[in-house]
């Protein structure tokens, strides 16, 4: 989250920071507030898993924008878009390695 908030403030042109730069910033804080809140709720396993599944199409989101940033070339570091774009797959990654455990092992109400 921090990573891509200051990649918007640092490394856009201005106008992107009410445009497309706002539009990431809200998609990469919702995955993080979404599994916050999915673990609230982890007692109840499929909410738990239904708020890691929108986890995780916040995460593709984030993809999306980071992509639109770098080809319409207002993110013009090609390694900071390799870096932030190479985390955000390992993060969709592990999220879904976590909801299989979660489906798999989970010992609350089914």
């Amino acid at each position: 989250v921090i990573d891509v908030h200051m990649m918007t403030i640092n490394n856009l042109p201005k106008f992107e920071m009410f445009e497309e730069g706002s539009q990431i910033r809200r998609s990469i804080k919702s995955v993080r507030s979404t599994i916050v809140e999915g673990y609230g709720r982890r007692m109840y396993k499929q909410e738990f898993i239904r708020f890691l599944t929108y986890a995780i199409a916040s995460n593709d989101e984030t993809i999306d924008h980071l992509n639109t940033l770098y080809e319409t070339e207002s993110l013009k570091d090609e390694h900071l878009y390799h870096d932030l774009g190479s985390r955000l797959e390992i993060l969709g990654k592990k999220l879904n390695r976590f909801i299989q455990s979660v489906s798999r092992d989970h010992m609350g109400e089914k």
